[in-house]
């Protein structure tokens, strides 16, 4: 998706760049389970202030996934939020769209819901868009005929491929994880989950307001907590830390070591 680009929508096209986000749901394959997801999911954009246009099945072709692929294969939607006329600029619409998928996640995903076992959001954002599963590098494309239609186009395109080694792989574990992709493991784990907790109590923000406390916990119960933290900047932060900053506040570099 275009990012803030104000030139006029083409023909058959939403509305102007920046006017609506998009959403990449995970849902469960039995349809009354779907439709549960999506009530919810529906009754909290709306709830945030900002208006529903309606979802999208996205096509896939599986023929050439495994078995243990297929047995839990999810059903791809895509989900189109209007901007409410209320929200002033994009970075603004960005840090309302996380509201409403952390508050989503929290409902659904999180509460011990039955529907929401199966429920994941892989992007939500009114620039970027995440395509992606539990599959092989060469799989992407065919799984994925959005990928090879005329009329997708992007600016910048990351393509990453990660193969678990100390988990078993999910479609929802699947890099990218919106923000970032990575391979490797963090050996302080609990500590610093444990420090996020603690300080979550503090936050506040000027441009998040009341919704700061929609948002919390800013880490969840999966294995993505690195991304939920790596986030959190990135939408708080816009204009005041640069990607860089962000990165290194989370993995700062080694000071010098002494030997004895």
């Amino acid at each position: 998706m275009p990012s803030s680009n104000r030139s006029a929508p083409r023909s058959g096209s939403l509305s102007f760049a920046g006017e609506y986000g998009v959403g990449m749901l995970y849902l469960p394959p039995e349809a009354s389970e779907r439709a549960e997801c999506e009530k919810l999911f529906e009754r909290i954009l709306i709830e945030e202030g900002q208006r529903l246009l309606g979802w999208r099945t996205v096509p896939t072709n599986n023929a050439s996934l495994g078995a243990t692929a297929k047995a839990s294969e999810p059903v791809m939607r895509q989900v189109f939020i209007g901007r409410s006329s209320k929200i002033a600029d994009d970075m603004a619409f960005e840090r309302k769209l996380y509201v409403i998928r952390k508050r989503a996640e929290n409902t659904i995903r999180y509460s011990g819901l039955k529907a929401g076992q199966r429920f994941f959001i892989s992007s939500l954002s009114y620039k970027t868009l995440v395509y992606k599963g539990m599959l092989m590098p060469e799989q992407v494309d065919s799984y994925y005929p959005d990928l090879a239609h005329p009329a997708m186009e992007t600016a910048l395109a990351l393509v990453h491929s990660r193969f678990s080694t100390n988990t078993f792989p999910s479609w929802e574990r699947s890099h990218p994880y919106r923000y970032m992709a990575h391979n490797g493991e963090i050996n302080t784990l609990r500590g610093n989950i444990n420090w996020m907790h603690a300080r979550q109590a503090m936050f506040e923000s000027e441009l998040f307001g009341e919704d700061i406390k929609k948002i919390l916990p800013i880490i969840s119960v999966d294995r993505q907590r690195l991304l939920h933290v790596r986030q959190l900047p990135g939408v708080a932060g816009h204009g005041r830390r640069s990607l860089p900053h962000a990165v290194m506040m989370m993995i700062p570099e080694r000071g010098p070591t002494t030997k004895a």
